[in-house]
């Protein structure tokens, strides 16, 4: 079973729990970093552990969540071998993916709908990365270590 890494502040919980359903309807084992509720929280809290869980190989990829993504993002991508991407439309998901080797979707909860989310979500997990003249692209991004 593939292990999906989740998290999300306050601003992104209730997509993360709707797309944490869809996510075990499909079969995926998801790990639940946080937050719980809707409570103020600091993003950093949950993006880090899922971050290491991507970057230590317990989970295949992440999707993660916060009100408008960037902060979220920023975290993740300060971990070695995370790739991170911001996606608000299904196509952006689909070559975050095929281009970019992306292993951890990032939504902008307070700027996309319940809808949009699942269908962003079908768009990354239908993506494969393609390889070829991407992977030297792929290759010259920093890694980062925290």
């Amino acid at each position: 079973m593939i292990k999906v890494a989740m998290a999300s502040d306050h601003a992104g919980y209730e997509m993360k729990e709707l797309l944490k359903t869809i996510l075990s309807e499909k079969g995926y084992e998801v790990k639940d970093y946080g937050t719980h509720s809707t409570d103020s929280c600091d993003y950093p809290d949950y993006a880090h552990p899922c971050a290491e869980a991507v970057e230590n190989g317990e989970c295949a990829f992440g999707v993660a969540m916060c009100g408008s993504g960037n902060g979220i993002a920023m975290t993740l991508n300060h971990h070695k071998g995370v790739r991170a991407a911001i996606c608000w439309l299904p196509e952006l998901a689909s070559l975050a993916r095929q281009h970019n080797d992306a292993n951890v979707l990032v939504l902008p909860a307070r700027f996309i709908s319940e809808a949009e989310a699942e269908s962003i979500l079908e768009a990354w997990l239908s993506a494969e990365f393609e390889g070829g003249r991407h992977v030297r692209r792929v290759e010259k991004i920093p890694v980062q270590i925290l």
